[in-house]
């Protein structure tokens, strides 16, 4: 973290660069970091560029700088294992980039790469740059609640088995810095009518294979006829969460003729190793994968089908 310090005090300019189809973490990695650094050093220049997202717009909305400002500057990729997947991919053309991120490595890039994939979330990592550098900097209201978001919403509310003591002590600084738990649950937690339908939707016609792995499929033609965004869509992988017999669910999104995005999800069986064999990866119970068209589906249920029954098998 001491060499994250010293590329931001390096340079007058940083862009924030996040993922493309930006979650909870990502946005608030991006807002929480920028805050920090506005804070702290306010005769820097600072900047967010990529992709914005719907559910966390209350925290902000990310817009593609112009690329003059990227000579001489330096860009800082957040949330993102691989640099196919940024928003933004003039990355390279500041001076030099770095990455912070939590997520398995499958890609060095940058001339430096923070990585800690003990973190539940990439800004918990933001957050304890802070916390390193507590003696000297500031965090004020606006960056401790966007890195709440972030690790609020990376975790499912702190529910999954990758948060530790330590998230919650994390958690329990940015809070103190006057985090408003209540504005934030009103914010996170109101749906819209046509949202509430699509959860009906997913609810009566998921798929459950003969081993437990649990499925969605959504045609494009679904996802407008709900009238919802993909990021709404994306986020009904956790409709199916709770069912006993399913360790293993995902949600599959047709964003093109060519692009069927998945979102896998685990409560037991390593996930990621699958997510890799369909163009993905991510965490060991947290993936994102895709596929080129509909006539691979039934070769990735096979395959999901098949772990499932393994990590059964291995608990007799």
């Amino acid at each position: 973290m001491d060499k994250i310090k010293e590329y931001i005090e390096k340079y007058d300019t940083i862009i924030i660069h996040g993922h493309v189809r930006p979650d909870g973490d990502c946005i608030g990695s991006q807002y929480g970091l920028y805050y920090l650094i506005k804070e702290n050093y306010p005769n820097k220049k600072v900047y967010i560029t990529g992709e914005s997202s719907d559910y966390v717009a209350f925290i902000g909305r990310p817009e593609l700088v112009s690329e003059e400002l990227f000579k001489g500057a330096l860009s800082i990729c957040v949330d993102c294992a691989t640099a196919e997947r940024l928003s933004d991919k003039r990355y390279n053309l500041a001076e030099e980039y770095i990455k912070i991120d939590h997520h398995i490595p499958v890609e060095d890039y940058g001339a430096y790469q923070y990585v800690d994939t003990k973190a539940p979330a990439c800004a918990q990592i933001i957050a304890e740059l802070y916390l390193k550098n507590k003696d000297k900097w500031v965090l004020t209201k606006e960056a401790a609640t966007a890195l709440y978001v972030g690790i609020l919403t990376d975790t499912s509310r702190f529910k999954f088995e990758t948060v530790t003591s330590q998230t919650f002590k994390v958690a329990a600084e940015l809070v103190d810095k006057g985090v408003d738990l209540g504005y934030l649950d009103n914010q996170l937690s109101v749906e819209t009518l046509e949202n509430l339908k699509l959860r009906g939707y997913v609810l009566s016609n998921f798929k459950i294979t003969e081993n437990g792995f649990a499925y969605i499929t959504l045609t494009r033609e679904e996802i407008e006829r709900f009238g919802v965004s993909d990021e709404d869509a994306a986020a009904q992988v956790s409709t199916i969460s709770s069912i006993g017999f399913c360790p293993v669910w995902a949600i599959l999104l047709e964003y093109s003729k060519e692009e069927i995005r998945i979102r896998l999800r685990s409560r037991g069986p390593i996930i990621n190793k699958l997510a890799e064999e369909y163009e993905g990866g991510g965490h060991a119970k947290a993936s994102g994968a895709k596929l080129r068209n509909w006539s691979l589906l039934a070769e990735f249920v096979n395959k999901a089908d098949k772990l499932v029954k393994e990590y059964k098998e291995s608990l007799n």
